[in-house]
């Protein structure tokens, strides 16, 4: 008898300042930040309210989309775990395995492939192995980038930001998505191209035949990563004369810090310096959109034909 259940992944974020250090470290592979480096980012969770609503955001897709399982006659648990903060993934799959979960699917909350998701698969990888012969079998979600509902959900919300304005065919759409090193594509991530489809679909989606594209949240290294760089993007539209701009951060779906600080306060800010009214979209957060692409995913990925006869009650983990 299989039971079947579902695992979401997520980056993690702090919830308070006195978590900040921990979390950065834990970034770092153990390696602390220099005071210079802790200062900076504490500042800046500090400027978004004291701390990241990640998690809280993470819990309520997580059951947003175990009563959607159920609601289409599939009822499983569904699990998160994190990379950089409790719960941890290795502490979320030794919990499932002590469940009696034979069975998975693993969905990083990260809809285009990358060298990121590559590091969930690997942390799943070895919390299965540190389970040993209890770990589930684990069917890992490559990408998700172009799932229909999900592409609507981000039609949804991006239409609703230019509705704001009042000729939205006059306004200037931005897409944007976390950079990543340049080396790390140029050794054959496919990451740029998975971005690209997301764009041209939601821009398909909302009939928009031009926009620009712009990476955001570059890491702190001497390295080069991945261009164009959004805040020279949102200068060099103010040089054009572009007095209007939607912001739409594809490559995210829910609000953090690289939403609520990099967005909504640098590049407010230096919008807001060259005369352009800037706005984002909400974020899809736990909007049903997103939790139907997720269950349309798990539904696809999973073998569930006795699956309400097999699994335990919903909401167990």
């Amino acid at each position: 008898m299989t039971h079947p259940a579902v695992l979401l992944l997520a980056y993690g974020s702090p919830d308070r300042l006195d978590e900040v250090e921990a979390y950065y470290t834990d970034i770092r592979r153990g390696n602390p930040p220099t005071p210079e480096l802790l200062e900076e980012l504490v500042a800046r969770y500090r400027a978004i309210g004291g701390g990241s609503p990640l998690s809280r955001i993470v819990e309520a897709q997580r059951a947003a989309l175990e009563a959607e399982l159920a609601r289409r006659g599939r009822p499983m648990p569904v699990y998160a775990g994190m990379r950089h903060i409790e719960p941890k993934i290795a502490t979320v799959v030794a919990g499932m395995a002590d469940d009696g979960v034979t069975d998975a699917v693993a969905i990083a909350l990260a809809p285009q492939a990358s060298m990121s998701v590559e590091g969930y698969r690997r942390a799943v990888d070895a919390a299965c192995a540190a389970v040993g012969d209890r770990a589930p079998r684990v069917a890992f979600v490559e990408s998700w980038c172009r799932e229909p509902d999900f592409i609507a959900g981000l039609a949804a919300t991006t239409g609703e930001a230019l509705a704001r304005f009042p000729d939205p065919a006059a306004v200037r759409l931005m897409f944007t998505a976390h950079s990543l090193p340049q080396r790390v594509v140029d050794a054959g991530d496919t990451y740029p191209s998975e971005l690209a489809d997301t764009a041209r679909l939601v821009a398909e989606a909302l009939g928009r035949a031009t926009y620009d594209f712009a990476y955001q949240s570059a890491g702190r290294t001497d390295e080069p990563w991945l261009g164009p760089e959004i805040l020279a993007e949102i200068r060099r539209l103010g040089a054009d004369g572009a007095t209007e701009l939607v912001v739409s951060p594809v490559g995210f779906i829910a609000d953090h810090l690289e939403v609520l600080y990099d967005i909504d306060i640098e590049a407010q800010g230096v919008a807001r310096s060259l005369g352009i009214h800037l706005e984002r979209p909400r974020m899809l957060n736990d909007d049903p959109h997103l939790v139907s692409a997720l269950a349309g995913i798990v539904e696809r990925t999973l073998p569930l034909a006795d699956a309400a006869a097999s699994t335990p009650a919903a909401g167990s983990r």
